[in-house]
């Protein structure tokens, strides 16, 4: 094994999905709270789209390495309909094979062995993942609740900041759902442009909000094109997770460097899916608007649940993660056991997501209510509290 691989901590995901697969060998009815896969389906415009796209020889070949030019049109008509924002399609907007595949090769194109890259913790694994493989080195920011969550820039030190090439960040943020407002995003803006950074904003979750308060794009603040890029995914807003498709925009010159790095690893994202993706960019909000709404639902279900069992947990605005704090005394990793054994929910411990991370554990809202309810009464019969 090559160093890197030696050096790389498991990934999250992978464990959970193993501790699960082992219960439901074991027999146990499993409800699943860990991983963030919507189970709703697939808006079936986009299905059909797809059964026409497939039939065209045309789609049959390789796709350019960029991504269809319609594709790319879509994306930024829909950003300036969602957040004002003008992109030219042709040079700041860059298709995906989903944007965790972005993500994790962008430090490739802009991280020498030993450069430092910026990100939280807890925060998505694929930062640091992504950092390693290209020799560099993570640099993470605490999270903390008494900042709601959303990283201190002034914390980090001037010699990190002036060693650091990549700011990873992310809101609405996975795992804690905070979210960020613009002027978060300017003093990313200002602190990106003082030391010369290149700022990836991770919007994976922007259409998952409630309570009617959208959040902001990075890229609707002044001078944010200019510093970075914004990952996006159409997997989470139109439930598309095993289609694979996502998108990066913003500043051209980055999305040349990750682009040289993708046209010599992969060879794009079949032709029928961007069909696909055009036509769930080009969906009424209202089609959104009703997965928010069963989101919404779901989260005003177990909320107030969990609360009652004792557990100091708000809801989230967005997203659908619940960040829960673990009863006095139990580490993350052991209450996350503690709930498969006793009571067969599978959740996802807090320290996977980073050192900071310890103490909580995040829930998805990726079942049906009745299923949490379900999850609920078991908590409460074995005497599981917060």
């Amino acid at each position: 094994m090559a160093d890197r691989i030696k050096h790389l901590p498991p990934y999250l995901f992978a464990a959970i999905d193993k501790m699960k697969q082992e219960a439901i060998r074991q027999g146990k009815d499993i409800i699943n709270l860990g991983v963030g896969d919507p189970d709703l389906p697939t808006p079936a415009p986009i299905i059909h789209r797809l059964q026409k796209a497939a039939e065209d020889p045309r789609n049959h070949q390789y796709p350019s390495y960029e991504g269809m030019l319609p594709f790319r049109k879509a994306v930024s008509n829909w950003y300036k309909r969602r957040f004002n924002v003008t992109l030219d399609p042709e040079s700041e907007v860059l298709t995906l094979i989903g944007s965790k595949e972005g993500i994790g090769h962008f430090p490739l194109a802009f991280i020498n062995p030993g450069d430092v890259a910026l990100m939280t913790s807890p925060g998505y694994p694929v930062y640091h993942a992504g950092t390693l493989f290209a020799g560099g080195k993570s640099y993470f920011i605490p999270l903390k609740a008494e900042r709601g969550f959303l990283p201190d820039l002034a914390s980090i030190p001037t010699e990190v900041a002036k060693a650091a090439k990549i700011l990873f960040i992310n809101s609405p943020n996975n795992p804690t759902a905070a979210t960020a407002d613009r002027g978060f995003f300017s003093a990313v803006v200002e602190f990106a442009k003082r030391y010369n950074i290149i700022v990836a904003h991770d919007a994976a979750y922007s259409e998952m909000f409630y309570d009617g308060k959208r959040p902001p794009s990075f890229l609707e603040v002044e001078g944010a094109k200019e510093v970075g890029v914004e990952f996006h995914s159409l997997s989470k807003t139109y439930n598309m997770t095993g289609w694979r498709i996502g998108f990066v925009v913003g500043n051209r010159e980055v999305l040349a460097g990750l682009g040289k790095i993708k046209s010599n690893l992969d060879s794009g994202v079949f032709q029928a899916v961007q069909e696909a993706g055009i036509a769930a960019l080009e969906m009424e909000d209202s089609v959104v608007e009703t997965i928010r709404k069963i989101y919404q639902e779901r989260r005003d279900t177990l909320i107030p649940g969990l609360q009652k069992l004792g557990f100091k947990v708000t809801p989230p605005p967005a997203s659908f993660y619940v960040w829960i704090p673990t009863p006095a005394g139990i580490a993350s990793a052991d209450f996350t056991a503690l709930l498969l054994s006793k009571t067969a929910i599978v959740t996802t411990p807090g320290k996977g997501f980073g050192d900071a991370g310890e103490g909580y554990i995040r829930m998805t809202l990726t079942v049906g209510t009745e299923r949490l309810e379900e999850a609920l009464d078991r908590m409460e019969k074995s005497g599981i509290r917060g």
